[in-house]
């Protein structure tokens, strides 16, 4: 036999299969596989030995290796943990560089399975740091790899038992003091973030810093000495799940998120763009798939919707609930709070958490609508997805500028729309232009429109920077649009819920022509148009323009008088409540 691969296991039903699988694949194959189980209590005995491995009775890390390395029959030991991926290769590339090289222990450089860039650029320099010291002093923190000889194991006499800490650098020390250590350079590992999701990535930093300092002092240093654990803070620990769809969500989730994570522990799921917003602002922001509308010529195209979301789901399903639920292991959430994201909705059913669905949506399943009836196919069809999004959840609170009654107000309750500082700092007020605010850069047509009017527009959406008579087009710069709505006389755009919420909130009129088939954005412009604060259009005209200008003055006393806003005080308190009342501990 030219090789054990020796796997301590405690608990590890979902992260192993992906491992064994991993080294099935390779090309070499002799090689027998050790797993070193420490009482699981899950099913990852009975996996291990459905796989075809040899199990054999483990304990802490130090124990579990020992103890495989007592029945391996292998010329070569090779340490892993249950977490990690083989790449392409890995075994055949590992065997002949550490061969060729004629080393006495190695260990391999690592990847994460993950794309955060942040994580990328982690572990890319912990590839450089071991690389810069391996002539310095031999060091393996997180036993990445471990590949040594039987000969030289038992010369060593294994692990360190008495350690909790440290015990895979104290291994390759011994081994390298009576041989030649180095990091090989060809092989790679994928290797699980968990411990970045459970515990940061600043904490986890600073731990293995600490732990370094001190090894290369030549001290010893505890898990306890560490606060090394798998526990959690006495802090409350949610899930946040946002929708990835457009900007508003993850816009809303981001104030809400500010106050959560002040006094919870926080792990938070996305989506595309919000997924790239949130990580720039939170830590354990994790990646996950989502679903897209797909849109041509200002209309939602429903079956290539539909087609590409059904291609889309299958991949992204088993992704992002694997993802989601390794997290989910970990933490030990005790409550999942979902902005209209669908999979954290299957997830609180699979582990029986109460979800709280925070949205604009729910208005068109919760409310009594008063709708016209040509709107019927399109309010059908967006009442499905909004169903089969969040089924069941806890509690549903709506955020909204128009209240109509509730079905079932127990279980319900309307909050006036979450707004972001940006925009509550701002002292808006009436200038000259016009905010022209478009999600397509097709319609070429408005902005010949435009131009044969007498007043000035600022247009967004077109991706370019030019002015030609009295239309000046700008590229997106979020501090630039905030000035500009809040000089601006009246709004012109679709009907996006966040943009009518804040042009509200700062007194501007608006003009609005929704996304055709897109129902809650028609919707949002009914009750808009309905409650006097604008217009809704489904085409616009010049004629419409210069109507809607003239009645400008009139519409925003409308929005003095009537809309009000509370600074999310409301939400933010009942969040607060309705959390404390989901997550009850004994005292």
């Amino acid at each position: 036999m030219k090789l054990s691969i020796i796997i301590p296991t405690f608990n590890e039903e979902y992260y192993l299969p992906p491992l064994l699988e991993s080294i099935q694949r390779q090309d070499f194959s002799d090689y027998e596989v050790i797993v070193a189980d420490a009482g699981s209590e899950d099913r990852t005995m009975e996996i291990a030995r459905k796989w075809g491995c040899k199990v054999v009775e483990g304990g802490l890390p130090a124990v579990g290796r020992n103890r495989g390395a007592e029945v391996a029959q292998g010329e070569f030991l090779l340490f892993l943990d249950s977490d990690v991926i083989l790449t392409k290769d890995y075994l055949k590339f590992c065997l002949d560089e550490f061969q060729h090289r004629g080393l006495g222990i190695a260990i391999t450089q690592i990847a994460p399975l993950s794309d955060s860039f942040l994580n990328k650029i982690t572990h890319d320099f912990a590839n450089f740091f071991m690389k810069r010291v391996e002539n310095i002093k031999p060091h393996g923190a997180g036993c990445y790899g471990i590949i040594t000889t039987k000969k030289l194991h038992d010369n060593v006499e294994g692990f360190d038992e008495d350690l909790d800490f440290g015990e895979d650098t104290d291994y390759i020390e011994r081994i390298g003091s009576i041989s030649q250590f180095k990091v090989l350079r060809t092989p790679k590992l994928l290797v699980s973030t968990r411990r970045l999701q459970e515990e940061g990535l600043r904490n986890v930093a600073f731990k293995y810093a600490k732990s370094t300092f001190y090894q290369f002092r030549g001290k010893h240093i505890s898990a306890e000495d560490l606060d090394y654990t798998f526990g959690h803070p006495e802090q409350k620990r949610i899930l946040y799940s946002v929708c990835g769809e457009g900007m508003g969500h993850a816009i809303r989730a981001r104030v809400l998120l500010n106050h959560l994570t002040e006094n919870n522990e926080v792990h938070i799921f996305a989506s595309d763009r919000a997924y790239d917003y949130l990580s720039s602002h939170f830590d354990n922001v994790y990646e996950i798939g989502g679903f897209n509308t797909v849109y041509e010529d200002n209309t939602v195209q429903n079956t290539k919707t539909f087609v590409k979301g059904m291609k889309d789901l299958p991949g992204d399903l088993k992704k992002s609930l694997r993802s989601m639920y390794s997290v989910a292991k970990a933490v030990k959430p005790e409550i999942i709070i979902s902005d209209f994201e669908f999979y954290s909705n299957l997830l609180s059913k699979i582990l029986r958490l109460p979800l709280i669905s925070i949205d604009n949506m729910h208005v068109l399943t919760q409310a009594e609508l008063e709708v016209p009836k040509k709107y019927r196919k399109d309010r059908l069809a967006a009442e499905s997805v909004v169903r089969s999004f969040i089924q069941l959840p806890t509690r549903y609170l709506i955020t909204s500028y128009f209240y109509p009654p509730l079905k079932n107000p127990k279980k319900a309750k309307y909050f006036p729309p979450v707004l972001r500082d940006e925009i509550m700092n701002l002292k808006p007020y009436n200038g000259e232009h016009v905010l022209v605010y478009q999600t397509s850069d097709s319609n070429l047509r408005l902005l010949e429109i435009l131009k044969e009017l007498d007043d000035e527009f600022v247009v967004y959406g077109f991706h370019r920077n030019e002015k030609e008579k009295n239309v000046e087009l700008k590229t997106f710069n979020e501090d630039d649009f905030f000035k500009d709505m809040a000089q601006a006389r009246a709004v012109i755009s679709n009907g996006g819920f966040t943009l009518i919420s804040e042009a509200l909130y700062l007194g501007k009129p608006i003009l609005s022509v929704p996304v055709k088939k897109q129902f809650e954005q028609i919707l949002n412009a009914i009750y808009l148009d309905r409650l006097g604060y604008g217009e809704f259009h489904e085409e616009l005209e010049m004629e419409d323009i210069e109507r809607f200008l003239s009645r400008s003055d009139e519409y925003r006393k409308n929005i003095k008088n009537y809309f009000s806003h509370d600074h999310n005080q409301f939400i933010l308190e009942e969040l607060d409540r309705i959390i404390d009342q989901c997550v009850k501990r004994d005292l």
